[in-house]
């Protein structure tokens, strides 16, 4: 028996800018056109960074809901899933689109070392995201980073912020992250 799988897409993440690759998706409108090929391609979640007007990224409450508005639209059913990362994004703005109240949004539950930045994620602002998740009845999605990442969400658990069995993804796609594993899957 084949089980059910769920195609999740980020069409734009908070990195790569038009120079990068010219079709990248940066305006609202540009979002909600490649949010719907993918998902008339199969795709049933989306994840959402949006960008300021010269692609940095924003944590602008109102560009949300207007891409939100537009995957309701375009895409019925879709799971729609904000970033509330931190990349560029002003600590005191990124859980400001969560009044929106998304169907999910992404929890990085501690900080991690990027091989150019520190993606910072201190203590206080992960219970203050994670609190209005809950108050907003919004799934997160743990975002682990790095193994101190599943002690984070543990905390929230035991806090009754979370689910027991939360949703999660794994992210060891980073150098530092990959050479770090290799190690201790080796030596430990």
């Amino acid at each position: 028996m084949m089980r059910p799988v769920t195609i999740a897409v980020a069409i734009t993440g908070s990195v790569p800018r038009k120079k990068d690759n010219p079709a990248l998706p940066v305006l609202p409108a540009e979002q909600i056109e490649s949010i719907h090929a993918a998902y008339e391609a199969g795709a049933a979640l989306v994840h959402i960074h949006v960008r300021n007007d010269d692609e940095s990224p924003s944590s602008d409450p109102d560009r949300f809901a207007e891409v939100q508005a537009g995957v309701r639209k375009h895409c019925p059913g879709m799971i729609v899933q904000f970033s509330t990362g931190g990349r560029g994004r002003d600590p005191a703005g990124r859980g400001l689109s969560l009044a929106h109240r998304p169907d999910m949004a992404s929890l990085s539950t501690g900080s991690t070392n990027f091989p150019t930045i520190v993606y910072e994620n201190p203590a206080v602002l992960v219970l203050d995201l994670a609190t209005r998740m809950k108050q907003f009845e919004i799934v997160p999605e743990v975002e682990i980073f790095d193994l101190s990442h599943i002690h984070g969400a543990k905390r929230l658990i035991d806090a009754g912020l979370m689910s027991q069995r939360p949703q999660s993804n794994s992210s060891w796609g980073s150098r530092t992250h990959f050479r770090r594993m290799s190690i201790c899957s080796t030596s430990c």
